[in-house]
């Protein structure tokens, strides 16, 4: 198991290499850059910039050097100094306005796979076990409703019965005094007020899907001899069920959990523009539109490195519930 781990750190090595390699240069792709977009919109204001001080700024953020010396400039400041970068847009440093963010984001998306997989779960199970029933038609249907609507028309549906219906306002993660006050417990009751609708849309996709998965393969799980053999034994239905097909059953779940983290971060964009929620999806949205490079690019190696994070805590886990899997010396 120990060298197992350690031959997939030792491959996390080049791969982040190359990801920040990616990430950096798939940001300058795109024609121009964010001082060419930045002297347009000045200029369709009616404001004009002369070429020195166009140069200027240029030369500050760094665009009128190759692509391989602002990467380099780039990464070693990320890795020697923890610097991520200056944002172009906002004026800020990169890790500033990503932290401010983040800390909601986590708590938002965290709370929302951790719902999905307690409901998704049992359910899946109880419809396995219980196939053909009229509850497992039930959940069938809701399930399938569940992953058929994107979560921004379920976020729209929501907002629009809750402002004509019920009279209340559902956008954010806080009311308007709270937005930019500092932490406090009055912030931190008005958030957990507001948490629960976004959490709630966030999670129906994952449990409708997760449903669906843990059904599908536990139905598969139970016509297996070794299930056969310990119902022959005289095992205990339930005991058996949880603690051997299950078990088995569950590998999705934790397979996923590359993609999760990186949920973490990205926050479910289009629903947290929909829904106007501070976290870091928006920011990403604006930061690749408006071509801030730095920004931008910090979010872009973000989200790899802990897809690949993920990944290696998806293998692990894996391992760990079905040694089957594991690759041999």
């Amino acid at each position: 198991m120990i060298a197992y781990i350690a031959r997939r750190v030792l491959l996390m090595i080049p791969t982040l290499f190359l990801i920040s390699i990616i990430s950096f240069v798939a940001i300058q792709l795109p024609p121009g850059d964010y001082l060419t977009s930045y002297v347009a919109q000045l200029r369709t204001m009616g404001e004009n910039l002369d070429e020195e001080q166009i140069a200027t700024l240029r030369e500050r953020y760094g665009l009128g050097e190759p692509v391989y010396v602002q990467y380099v400039k780039w990464i070693s400041g990320i890795i020697l100094r923890g610097d991520w970068g200056q944002s172009m847009e906002w004026q800020k440093p990169v890790k500033e306005l990503i932290g401010e963010r983040l800390t909601l984001t986590v708590i938002l998306s965290l709370f929302s796979l951790l719902i999905s997989w307690f409901v998704a779960i049992p359910i899946g199970v109880y419809s396995a076990t219980h196939q053909y029933s009229i509850l497992d038609y039930v959940m069938s249907v809701i399930s399938f409703i569940g992953v058929g609507i994107p979560g921004f028309l379920l976020a729209l549906i929501v907002m629009y019965f809750a402002q004509a219906r019920l009279g209340l306002n559902v956008g954010g993660l806080f009311s308007e005094q709270y937005i930019n006050a500092p932490w406090s417990v009055d912030r931190v009751i008005d958030m957990l007020k507001h948490l629960w609708i976004p959490v709630l849309i966030l999670a129906v996709e994952g449990t409708a899907g997760g449903i669906r998965t843990t059904r599908a393969n536990l139905l598969d799980e139970l016509n297996k001899p070794y299930v056969e053999l310990a119902r022959a034994k005289g095992l205990n239905e339930w005991k058996l069920i949880w603690k051997y097909p299950v078990r088995v059953a569950l590998n999705p779940f934790f397979s996923t959990v590359g993609w999760s983290l990186a949920n973490l971060i990205s926050g479910a964009t289009l629903i947290s523009v929909v829904l106007s929620l501070q976290t870091t999806g928006p920011m990403q949205l604006r930061a690749l539109t408006s071509q801030d490079m730095y920004l931008a690019g910090s979010f872009l190696l973000l989200l790899s490195v802990l897809t690949v994070i993920g990944t290696l805590i998806s293998d692990i886990l894996l391992a760990w519930v079905d040694p089957r899997i594991r690759l041999e010396k």
